[in-house]
């Protein structure tokens, strides 16, 4: 099947937008073309001079862990009986069934990042999946992190039960006991493994800690302020972790420092309030101020703190603050997908990656705007 007719944001490393076509089969891309298609079928699609992006990626969000309306019942991110459990798997809460998949993909949406809440200082994987279908386990895309948190939410759920961690000295120290036990755990597994010896009593904890050290996730760090932005990456660097800085709302008062560190932030949610202290700094220029420093920066909703479908309209307030109109595609399409660990199946349109797209008349990030179309493995699962 065929998209012509359309301008294209191919998102890839030359960052053209081409007038020509795009082909896919079997939900992969196959070709990406300037110019005029000529063998048109009954079965391609005319975009009718609109603009084709790749399909759009809120890089954190807790999508599906919660139902509106519901309350308690349906509340599945954050598990509270214990501060440090790595063991948790994000997929064992996320139900798909949740209408804030349906929206979305309306907004042109096609995958998210989905993480365990924040009142745990190591809460559980993180997993990147499509927006649609029915079930989780045919969603996922890969596991690409591990959850951790800084500052005043461990702080403030374990301290109002008189519980340890309490402060951010505890925070800190109970999670590079975690990292430095579960390195323990994975040397001592290597060496039984290549002496012949017995292997050590099998630790669930440390198990799902490993992927981490290796370097085959990442480590999401909540952090606003910007001295728990620093000691995320005093943590990272102790443990040769690959990191990335979520939320990060005092990332303005120290881009050049992240910068200098070469790290990338998610940014969100925009669209709230100082309603909590360590907001005090928060300012919808943050994007643009890291973006133009020349951090890598992608803007998330947080859903559900603002829901996902207001994804589009938190990146038209960035623009309004600062982030250029490329810049902010860039951040929820390739710096999204690069962050989170998909770019080789997501955040571009190029031949071998999934044929995820989204067709807009007119800016994507303007109030009134909503796709014409929205493509997901090359099937069409939204249209006007």
């Amino acid at each position: 099947m065929t998209i012509y007719n359309v301008k294209i944001y191919t998102q890839n490393k030359d960052r053209d937008i081409i007038d020509g076509f795009i082909s896919f089969e079997n939900g992969v891309i196959t070709n990406v073309c300037q110019g005029t298609y000529e063998n048109i079928s009954e079965v391609d699609i005319d975009g009718g001079g609109k603009t084709l992006y790749p399909g759009f990626i809120d890089a954190h969000t807790h999508l599906g862990l919660t139902t509106n309306g519901v309350g308690m019942e349906s509340e599945d991110f954050n598990e509270e009986s214990e501060p440090v459990s790595p063991q948790l798997r994000i997929r064992d809460g996320i139900n798909p069934m949740d209408a804030s998949f349906s929206e979305a993909v309306k907004a042109g949406i096609t995958a998210a990042v989905i993480s365990p809440g924040s009142m745990n200082p190591i809460a559980g994987d993180i997993v990147a999946a499509s927006t649609v279908g029915k079930r989780i386990d045919k969603m996922i895309l890969r596991t690409v992190g591990m959850k951790f948190a800084l500052g005043e939410n461990p702080k403030m759920t374990y301290m109002n039960r008189d519980e340890t961690p309490c402060t951010r000295m505890a925070i800190a120290s109970m999670i590079r006991e975690a990292l430095a036990k579960a390195r323990r755990y994975m040397e001592d597994k290597q060496n039984a493994e290549k002496n012949g010896d017995d292997l050590p009593e099998y630790d669930i904890k440390s198990e799902a800690i490993i992927p981490l050290l290796k370097r085959q996730i990442k480590a999401h760090f909540h952090c606003h302020r910007a001295d728990d932005i620093f000691t995320a990456i005093r943590l990272a660097k102790e443990f040769n972790l690959d990191y990335v800085l979520v939320h990060c709302t005092d990332g303005h008062l120290i881009a050049d420092e992240l910068k200098e560190e070469n790290a990338c932030a998610v940014i969100g949610p925009v669209m709230c309030d100082a309603c909590k202290p360590e907001l005090a700094n928060i300012t919808p220029k943050n994007a643009g101020i890291l973006a133009n420093a020349g951090v890598k920066t992608a803007v998330c909703t947080d859903h559900a703190e603002t829901p996902i479908q207001y994804l589009p309209l938190t990146v038209g307030i960035c623009i309004k603050h600062g982030l250029s109109f490329q810049q902010a595609v860039d951040s929820i399409t390739i710096n999204a997908a690069e962050i989170a660990g998909i770019a080789d199946l997501a955040g571009s349109l190029e031949v071998g990656k999934r044929a995820d797209m989204v067709l807009f008349d007119g800016s994507p990030f303007e109030v009134m705007s909503s796709p014409s179309a929205v493509f997901v493995e090359g099937k069409r699962v939204y249209s006007l």
